[in-house]
């Protein structure tokens, strides 16, 4: 570290934020970034940190991938904007096409283009709806889909994402998600659960996360998912599953769901795929996706040349690069690392997850999650030049999204200050 965190340049640039953002907008390390690369987040003060966040999980071929930044520099210069609806242009089709070709299942497909994850699941359920001629959604605790109406109606988690932001859109169910570590969740009781308090024949879709991001990396039990997904198709309701998170290779396979032997009828994807440039889509069967009338789907900046371009790059990159590969050694690295720390340090009741994607969930006595603790290992980490982010229904999970191009002796590093910080402050 050149100087102490926050430096004197972030604290400057802080006092600007103050007087011209709102509080509301919060901030996980009170540092101004001038620069990044492939997990290297450089501050305006020139100190130098570990990213293992990824901008959540956003950056997964790296910040400023030269591929991306040729792609997009190159969509620049052909032209900015035409909307697709006015006058389309073959990138937004070609994104399509991959997506079509890479998500689970051999049916035929039909994709579509936005600007968000939060936009993508609305889509999602606007056609569940549309196709079913039913109205209820069942979604879960832990889950995280956005932070418009729908999505933060979906949304398991108070706060900060809820509370005060009432009413809420109707017609949204809570059911309990697996969480194996607790003991919740079991499959049996959430189907009885959705039939005696919903009723099937009301449910248009199901969403779910293959694995609850911001709810704390949460993996549910083996068969869950799959469960879910065969209750679906026999009451006549879609699975929707949220891959905003979880995708573009982060767990080791292009979808997590891929693990779960699970097809979805539909499945968003957000985040990754843009490499750092906003856009998300809906891929789903094309006989449900065709069913919606023309104009029924669209949006004026929805598969933006230049988030598409970098779409592209996304995937050649993930390809041409080996990154599924890469996100299961990242995963076993880390895997075997933090697992060493259960029933060593007290407080780590948890190590979990799949791939690049892992969560420490820090526990008292009885595992009555521990916020306070997570609070002291992310701030001992940050002091020590590692980003991490916590998660978690409770604000107890540490999770690790580290660029899935991190080379081994940064994420070395990295886990050398996470373990001490775990040991320190448990």
């Amino acid at each position: 570290m050149h100087t102490v965190i926050p430096g004197p340049r972030s604290l400057e640039l802080a006092a600007r934020r103050a007087a011209a953002v709102p509080n509301g907008v919060g901030v996980t390390l009170p540092v101004f970034i001038e620069r990044a690369t492939a997990g290297i987040l450089e501050d305006v003060d020139g100190n130098r940190f570990i990213d293992f966040g990824s901008g959540i999980s956003v950056t997964n071929v790296g910040n400023s991938a030269p591929a991306v930044v040729e792609a997009v520099s190159a969509a620049a210069e052909a032209f900015t904007h035409t909307c697709f609806q006015v006058t389309p242009y073959e990138g937004y089709v070609a994104v399509c096409e991959r997506l079509n070709d890479l998500a689970p299942g051999e049916h035929e497909k039909r994709s579509f283009l936005v600007n968000s994850g939060a936009e993508a699941v609305e889509n999602a359920v606007k056609i569940a709806r549309y196709v079913t001629g039913r109205s209820a959604v069942v979604a879960f605790d832990h889950g995280f889909h956005g932070r418009t109406l729908l999505t933060m109606s979906l949304t398991g988690k108070a706060m900060p994402y809820k509370r005060g932001f009432g009413p809420f859109a109707p017609e949204v169910y809570r059911m309990p998600y697996s969480d194996p570590f607790h003991g919740s969740g079991r499959l049996e009781e959430v189907i009885r659960s959705i039939e005696t308090t919903v009723g099937a024949e009301a449910v248009a879709c199901i969403v779910v996360e293959p694995i609850a991001g911001e709810g704390g990396f949460v993996v549910p039990e083996a068969g869950w998912l799959a469960g879910l997904a065969e209750w679906c198709k026999e009451a006549g309701a879609l699975l929707v599953v949220d891959e905003i998170q979880s995708g573009m290779g982060r767990t080791g396979t292009w979808f997590a769901c891929e693990q779960d032997e699970v097809v979805p009828d539909l499945m968003t994807t957000a985040k990754s795929l843009g490499g750092g440039l906003p856009i998300g889509a809906v891929t789903g069967r094309a006989e449900v996706m065709e069913m919606v009338h023309r104009g029924g789907l669209g949006g004026t900046f929805g598969g933006n040349p230049l988030a598409c371009a970098a779409a592209l790059a996304v995937f050649d990159i993930i390809e041409s690069q080996g990154l599924l590969d890469r996100a299961c050694h990242i995963g076993r690295v880390s895997m075997s690392r933090l697992s060493e720390l259960v029933g060593r340090a007290p407080a780590v009741g948890d190590v979990r997850g799949r791939g690049a994607m892992i969560g420490v969930e820090l526990v008292g006595p009885d595992r009555v999650p521990d916020a306070d603790a997570a609070q002291r290992v992310a701030a001992r980490c940050h002091q020590a030049g590692l980003l991490v982010l916590t998660a978690g229904t409770y604000s107890n999970v540490i999770r690790l999204l580290p660029p899935l191009v991190m080379p081994d002796e940064l994420l070395d590093d990295g886990l050398d200050v996470l373990v001490d910080a775990l040991g320190a402050a448990t």
